[in-house]
């Protein structure tokens, strides 16, 4: 298997499509696969990929960060998932919002259009909450899937008004220091060295390295609950490995058997694109867990090239760690990713 997956990532390396990768497999709890490929930086010069490498984790944030930070909050009892969100935000309630419950933010059901360039305007987090606050819906609440950012980027506020907490320090006490992620932050400050770089900035004169590549998080400070958070494949493990044992790391019990259950659950069957809380489930339509993973699968992508996915059935969870962005926005992660999950599922 290894060998396999190496060289269909160097073939991918070879096309342009990547410039390297950190691919982690685990498979019922052992680590079978972990190996660096390729370059964390190819422009100007090319410099080798690492395991230590750090990577701009983009919409992982949502899952690494942002619904295990909710999960806790409703452990404490602070909220619950139908809570309207303009219970704790008034100002969200405007023009048909006010119905809009937590979980249909988390399972991208809210109504709420996917994206804006507010980065364009170069508006602060608190203009950006506000423009987000006087939305209009474009589809009936509760119907529809349509990935939103602005969902997220609510959460995250909502989440600071219930915790009188910066977002970024309540996720670190709660989540990242439980489970020893000491390398999972927000305006990361490691050496230039360290980053898997990515897209080119004509504002810096450079590739963006440990600068945020999503444009409107890089206008909110670096900080939000849709992408943010830059991690290493090592301190990934630790949260893959909490996820996959039920909320349990190293005997301590970090989320709880019954919220890692919930998150996985379908809540929108009514469509072809299955989402549990946060995640997206296998659906009928394209996966990018591939083929081969079992009907149970879930996982999420981000933007910049990462993933990451968990076969269930088999005890089976894939960590790819991509910069793909380096090269531009063009998309040929989107046929890597199905082709290097058929690849690994196939042997087991």
């Amino acid at each position: 298997m290894k060998r396999k997956v190496l060289d269909f990532l160097q073939k991918e390396i070879q096309s342009n499509h990547i410039p390297g990768a950190v691919i982690y497999v685990s498979f019922q709890g052992e680590c079978v696969l972990e190996e660096a490929i390729g370059n964390r930086v190819v422009f100007p010069n090319k410099e080798p990929m690492a395991i230590n490498t750090v990577f701009d984790l983009a919409s992982l944030t949502k899952l690494v960060a942002t619904l295990p930070a909710i999960l806790t909050l409703v452990e404490k009892g602070t909220l619950h998932l139908d809570d309207p969100v303009s219970f704790f935000l008034p100002e969200f309630g405007r023009y048909g919002k006010s119905t809009i419950t937590i979980k249909q933010l988390l399972t991208h059901t809210s109504g709420l259009p996917a994206h804006r360039e507010y980065f364009l305007e170069n508006l602060t987090t608190e203009q950006i909450l506000k423009r987000i606050y006087d939305e209009q819906l474009v589809a009936p609440i509760g119907e529809k899937v349509i990935y939103s950012d602005l969902g997220y980027i609510t959460l995250y506020k909502l989440i600071e008004s219930v915790t009188n907490e910066c977002f970024q320090d309540y996720v670190k006490r709660e989540l990242f220091d439980k489970l020893e992620m000491t390398e999972t932050t927000f305006n990361p400050t490691f050496e230039r060295s360290r980053y898997a770089a990515t897209e080119y900035s004509e504002k810096l004169n450079d590739y963006k390295h440990g600068i945020v590549h999503d444009d409107n998080t890089e206008s909110m400070g670096g900080i939000s609950g849709h992408a943010g958070l830059f991690s290493t494949v090592r301190d990934l493990t630790n949260f893959t490995r909490m996820i996959e044992n039920e909320g349990m790391f190293k005997k301590e019990q970090v989320l709880s058997k019954a919220s890692i259950e919930v998150s996985r659950k379908n809540f929108t069957a009514f469509s072809n694109e299955y989402r549990g809380l946060g995640w997206i489930l296998k659906s009928p339509t394209f996966s990018s867990c591939g083929d081969l993973f079992s009907a149970s699968s879930y996982g999420h992508t981000g933007f910049t090239g990462t993933s990451i996915w968990f076969d269930p059935e088999i005890k089976l969870h894939v960590i790819l760690l991509t910069n793909r962005v380096h090269f531009g926005r063009k998309d040929p992660i989107l046929r890597l990713r199905p082709r290097l999950h058929n690849i690994i599922r196939s042997h087991f």
